[in-house]
Formats: structure tokens, sequence, C-alpha cells
């Protein structure tokens, strides 16, 4: 079995926190920061979807940290082609406009080369600690296989160069029939690390729970099962809580993957109360199971 790290999509939800997961002397962010990653090798910042992370944050996390903990970024909702809202984009790199929510094309080409330059710069310090893991880009649902979506992820694996991005896709049209060898194979071309998903089936969103490797950097996403998931409630769509019984069966295709790849991060997101660290907690325990076999 190769190297595999096991953790979450969060660490400061506010159902997190209420769960009762956190010690009481875990009291502040700092603390929970390193309570959190004395059980975990591992965690992945979501927060940086919804607004472009500062140095001086990314710096506190590097310091706050041993100094083999891993953190994977979630890529900037402007930059995956999602609507963003402005007041979320710089303040001196907004476009002038009325509405709320903007994509790429309503910034001017340089305002949005700054956001790029912005966003990767301020994890200058978890690279300078060695602790930046992946910058993980997760496109929307609308966003098929086609020529230029794939000249887009060319394009990013470019801009981020030498950092690691990984790609997950929410459109079924990437593994329809044969385009699923397609996909595979440009990815694998391309040293392109794809993202494996488990997530709720059966929605145009849905992408099929395809393990394979096309890296050197496997990465598996539990995101649940809930039967919520067009809720928007983010706990009704991710509330989850996975049974032992199907962390159980996932612990060898796992191991499988990992044999696939020089190393294999595997984040819980089913993030609603304590389920993903309880979770990610059993599958870690299953996966020394599998080690010992």
């Amino acid at each position: 079995m190769g190297d595999i790290e096991v953790g979450t999509a969060s660490w400061t939800d506010k159902t997190l926190l209420e769960s009762g997961w956190y010690p009481k002397t875990a009291d502040t962010a700092e603390k929970r920061l390193a309570y959190y990653a004395e059980q975990f090798p591992i965690v992945e910042v979501d927060s940086t979807y919804y607004g472009p992370p500062n140095e001086q944050t990314t710096r506190l996390w590097a310091q706050r940290t041993p100094e083999h903990f891993t953190f994977n970024i979630k890529a900037f909702s402007l930059l995956t082609g999602h609507p963003t809202k402005v007041s979320a984009i710089y303040k001196d790199l907004r476009p002038e406009t009325e509405k709320k929510n903007v994509y790429p094309d309503d910034l001017e080409k340089p305002a949005y080369e700054e956001v790029w330059s912005r966003f990767l710069s301020a994890l200058d310090p978890l690279v300078e600690a060695g602790k930046l893991g992946a910058l993980l880009f997760q496109f929307p649902p609308w966003w098929g296989i086609r020529r230029s979506n794939k000249d887009y992820l060319l394009e990013v694996a470019a801009r981020c160069k030498p950092l690691t991005p990984v790609f997950e896709f929410r459109n079924a049209t990437w593994f329809d029939g044969d385009n699923q060898e397609e996909t595979l194979d440009f990815l694998r071309r391309h040293r392109l690390a794809f993202v494996c998903v488990d997530m709720p089936q059966g929605y145009k969103s849905s992408i099929p729970p395809v393990l394979e490797a096309t890296a050197d950097l496997a990465v598996v996403r539990f995101h649940g099962h809930s039967k919520k998931w067009t809720s928007k409630d983010i706990h009704e769509k991710f509330g989850y809580e996975y049974s032992k019984k199907e962390l159980r069966e996932w612990a060898p295709k796992l191991s499988d993957l990992s044999d696939k790849a020089d190393k294999t991060h595997v984040l819980m997101n089913n993030c609603y109360s304590d389920y993903a660290q309880k979770n990610a907690s059993q599958l870690i325990e299953l996966l020394e199971g599998v080690e010992g076999d």
C-alpha cells in the first residue's frame, strides 16, 4: 500500500464546534487547529473557494501545525467559472457593475490576471513551510466535456506550476460511455491529477465513483449520500454519516488506488457535526487493518 493521508474538509464548521468533538481546552482558533493536526495529517481548506486567502492567514496556518502537516486549498470560485460575489473579490479589482455575482468575463483581463497572481502568492507561506499539498479545482455542474474546457485544464496546470492542481468534475458528460476513457487518457497524458469522488448518483452533477490515478498524486473526496443533495442548505447537502460497513468496503479499494500513485489524499467532505472527523478516524483504522493483512 502506498502513502495515504486521511483527513477532512473542515476544522472550523459551526456544527463541528457545537458537536463536542473538540475538548473544552481547545477554546481558540489556534488551539483547535493544533488539536485537529494531532488527529489527522491533512486538511482541506474550502473557505478559500468563497473568498481568496491572505498571506497573513496562511502563515498562521503554517505556524500552528506540525512539520509534516498538509493543507489542500480549494481554488477561489472565480478561477473555476462559478458565480462569484463581487464583494468576495479583492476590493481594488472589483468590476463596476450592478450585478451581485460575476464571472471571469465580467472582469477586465488585467484584473483577472491579478486575481490569479494574488491567490497563488498568498499560499507562499505554506509552500515555504513544505505544507502545501494540492490546489483543488472543482468545476461547476454545467462545465461539460469539450475541447475548450480541456484546454483550460492545461492552462490551470501551467498557471499553478510548480504547485499541484487536482481536478474534480461535476458534470456527468466527462464519464458518459466512451468519454470516461477519453477523460482519463487525457489526464494521464498530461499528468493531471483526477479527483475521485463518492457522491449521490442520479443527478446531472453526479460523477460515478471511478477510482483511478492519473498522476503522481491521487485524491478521493467523500461527499456522502444525502437524499437532499440539491438542497441549498450545505448541512442538508453534506449531512451524511458513513456506516462502518460502507467504509470497510472502501478501505481495500483505497489501498489498491494508493498502489497506483506516489501519494493518495483522502478527504471526508461530509461536514456536518463531527461526521467527517468520526468517519476519517474510522477509515484510518480500517486502512491500518488492510495494511496488516
